[in-house]
């Protein structure tokens, strides 16, 4: 060694610069080679899991939205009044009640949001089938079913016993599936499959189905059970759930198992074809179905290995009928490490060849974005919408980067519109109920108090204490009016209109009004304003309300200033600004949600923004608010203008109908 390194020392200096030179090179890419392969590869490793651990939380809550689905189907019908009244003429054969039962059942079953099998019958408190309809995964509803019985069900008999809800995953029999015509999809043949045990985990696999069921009680008004609401989602043979997760949330394979049996699953076998009737191995089988816990790790899944995560299912009474899983490839991720650690080490000797100490740096500038990412991916999925990536360059990074912030962007922006609209739709539905639920007895004591006021004569001590229930009755009156306002289905006649009329004849409405007479309204309209396809009725009811909210923002007296002009679509945009206290900025974001209100109780429901909302969503327009504190407020509306017409085609006609249902 000694002679070596005097043979190169003792050199020239060229030489001796060189070879030092390749030596060190050599010596800090290698290191730094196996440093950053270990470090990715355990990086790697961490990514497996998180990913899969990301996958299984994404398939919960998406086989939780198809359960709180199939229960909130049983509690609705389990309150519509026309099963519980209709329930026993229906029982006894009287074919109008039967008719009635079974379009309610229709309606709900027919707008099922994420499709697949799906059973909703109404049961005599016997469990017996007095009217129930089947509709397939591909959409066919069967004929009424009326016969049958499904006391067997254990959550059906415990309901009908304790009257009490249940939602759960349940096992149902060959035979009781019969009854609907579900037992030939349920029916999976068993395919061998190795490393699984030699015998199934519930000797019913293969004829009974794994479903989702909602069981709700039917009270009469004595509070009396006469009888049950049953739903059900079979899972067996239906892809529906299994192929929206994996398509949704990016998932490899997801799979539904009844005991250690497939029934529903994205997972491929060599042929090409689903892999059902396939069944779990033995080493998950005792961690999952046996013990009842998570099992996490590597599994071998048909014919190949798989970084899996299962979790068990349980029914009604807390046994474990079967299980979740997700899975990505084993294979991808081997194959990304491998192909990994050939680039490091043709980057290695290109670098020794080059430069070995530029290795570092770019080593660092290349990992350090990467990981950012993978962090602010992270955080994403656990539901943090404020991440950002911080960008910098005009790379394939960055470009990444760029992508990824847009994304999220979107995200928050889908999110937010998706919860307001499930928000509006769940008030609305909520409305109704109270509304129609208060409204009978408020005509009630109207009726009784106006009497006895009348009766009171003019100089009755009780006539002060009449006239004072009759008006709390009227502004209930106007309460409800408003809830059903909110909640029914609207019906817009549009028709062209003059934008410039209608604000006009909004002005004239509330122009008399006492909280107007401090009020000063100025108009900055443009000239020659085209006309829009609109209903008057509703913009005019549109424009009171903000007219009057600005009135109400303004108890000393200011001024409102209407504007209009043009704007790109083509459309017009409507400014309504006061000189008002203004909103606070975190009630901005609440302003359009319903029975949200900034006024004192009892000055107002809350309801009149979210009634705005909807009228200018059904004319595809927009609406958005502005604020300052101790300024004033101005809401700005967007609506689309008449495009220019062309040559009539057959079938126009000059009003179109659209409805909003909140």
């Amino acid at each position: 060694m000694r002679r070596w390194m005097g043979i190169i020392l003792g050199g020239r200096l060229q030489t001796v610069l060189i070879a030092s030179f390749a030596l060190v090179a050599g010596l800090t890419i290698g290191l730094n080679t196996l440093v950053t392969s270990r470090v990715i590869s355990e990086y790697l490793s961490k990514a497996e899991a998180d990913l899969v651990a990301r996958d299984m939380d994404l398939a919960k809550a998406f086989y939780q939205i198809k359960l709180d689905e199939i229960e909130a189907i049983s509690h609705r019908l389990s309150l519509d009044t026309w099963i519980i009244n209709g329930l026993s003429a229906a029982a006894r054969g009287e074919s109008e009640a039967i008719r009635i039962i079974d379009q309610q059942i229709t309606n709900k079953i027919s707008v099922l949001a994420l499709g697949g099998t799906h059973f909703i019958a109404i049961l005599d408190k016997r469990g017996r089938t007095v009217v129930g309809r089947v509709l397939s995964q591909t959409g066919e509803l069967s004929t009424p079913l009326l016969q049958g019985g499904w006391k067997k069900l254990p959550i059906v008999q415990e309901v009908l016993e304790t009257g009490k809800p249940q939602t759960a995953t349940e096992v149902i029999s060959k035979e009781l599936l019969a009854q609907v015509g579900l037992d030939h999809q349920a029916f999976i043949p068993l395919v061998e499959t190795p490393l699984a045990a030699p015998e199934p985990f519930d000797p019913r696999e293969g004829t009974a189905g794994l479903a989702l069921t909602g069981v709700y009680p039917l009270h009469n008004p004595n509070r009396q059970i006469i009888g049950a609401v049953l739903s059900v989602y079979l899972f067996n043979n239906d892809f529906t759930l299994v192929d929206r997760i994996k398509e949704v949330a990016r998932i490899d394979t997801v799979t539904i198992f009844f005991g250690d049996l497939r029934v529903a699953t994205n997972v491929m076998t060599e042929q090409g074809k689903r892999a059902v009737g396939t069944r779990i191995s033995q080493a998950v089988r005792n961690v999952v179905l046996s013990e009842g816990r998570d099992y996490v790790g590597r599994a071998y899944v048909v014919n190949e290995w798989f970084i899996t995560r299962y979790t068990p299912l349980a029914d009604s009474r807390g046994r474990v009928v079967g299980s979740l899983y997700v899975g990505a490839r084993e294979s991808s991720f081997l194959t990304l490490i491998h192909d990994f650690n050939n680039r490091v080490g043709l980057i290695a000797l290109i670098c020794i060849l080059l430069a070995g100490v530029i290795a570092v740096p770019i080593a660092r500038l290349f990992i350090k974005p990467i990981k950012n990412l993978v962090e602010s991916n992270r955080r994403l999925s656990q539901g943090d919408m404020s991440v950002r990536v911080n960008v910098s360059g005009k790379g394939e990074l960055a470009t990444l980067g760029h992508s990824f912030n847009s994304m999220v962007e979107t995200l928050d922006s889908i999110q937010k519109k998706l919860v307001h609209k499930e928000k509006l739709a769940s008030m609305g539905q909520l409305a109704a109920g109270v509304a129609h639920e208060i409204n009978n007895p408020l005509g009630t004591i109207m009726l009784y108090s106006e009497t006895l006021y009348r009766e009171a004569g003019e100089d009755g001590t009780r006539r002060e204490d009449f006239k004072m229930i009759i008006d709390a009755t009227h502004r209930c009156k106007r309460i409800v009016a408003d809830l059903l306002n909110f909640a029914r289905e609207q019906e817009m006649l549009t028709q062209e209109s003059d934008l410039h009329q209608i604000l006009e004849q909004a002005i004239q409405s509330v122009g008399s009004q006492p909280n107007f007479e401090r009020v000063q309204i100025k108009r900055c309209f443009v000239p020659d304003l085209p006309l829009i396809q609109a209903d008057p009725a509703q913009l005019m009811q549109v424009f009171v309300n903000l007219l009057n909210n600005a009135a109400d923002a303004m108890p000393e007296g200011g001024a409102i200033t209407m504007t209009t002009r043009f704007s790109k679509g083509p459309a017009v945009e409507i400014d309504i600004a006061d000189t008002g206290r203004g909103i606070a900025e975190e009630n901005l974001g609440k302003l359009f949600t319903p029975f949200f209100t900034t006024k004192p109780l009892g000055k107002g429901t809350g309801l009149g923004l979210s009634i705005v909302y909807g009228i200018i969503k059904m004319h595809r327009g927009q609406i958005q608010v502005s604020s300052q504190a101790g300024k004033g407020t101005t809401f700005t509306v967007t609506l689309p203008m008449i495009p220019p017409k062309t040559e009539a085609s057959p079938g126009t006609e000059a009003d179109t109908r659209s409805a909003l249902i909140q």
